[in-house]
């Protein structure tokens, strides 16, 4: 489980994330990043798993082995992007994804939209 200060929980922070940042998608995921600046605390995630995905035991398989994905990402090539927030919306696909499948579309989803919101960051930055 997530600690709480790592958790995206308003609705604010996730339509902000989900309109403003960066997206990439694969066949089981969509991830949404949106990088804030690295004083404005550690890097938070979401989730949303909607019925589309299945009934409530599926979706809830689903999140919880997102939320071990994204768990074992915080301590890996997450760390080096604090204080953005990440919002992974589970496809309908992913009811059916085994483990393995799952990890490997989280992973490329999430580095790569990490990558278009840095690079985002950087011309917001020095653009005039």
């Amino acid at each position: 489980m997530l600690p709480r200060d790592r958790r995206v929980r308003t609705p604010a922070d996730f339509s902000q994330t989900l309109r403003s940042g960066a997206r990439a998608g694969r066949r089981n995921v969509v991830v949404s990043a949106y990088p804030q600046d690295p004083d404005a605390g550690p890097l938070r995630a979401g989730f949303v798993v909607s019925k589309a995905v299945g009934n409530a035991v599926t979706r809830n398989r689903v999140k919880r082995r997102l939320r071990a994905a994204v768990a074992e990402q915080f301590n890996g090539p997450l760390r080096g992007h604090p204080g953005a927030t990440i919002v992974v919306r589970a496809l309908p696909p992913s009811g059916e994804a085994d483990w393995d499948s799952l990890k490997k579309d989280l992973d490329s989803a999430l580095s790569s939209a990490l990558r278009k919101a840095e690079g985002r960051r950087r011309t917001a930055v020095t653009s005039p």
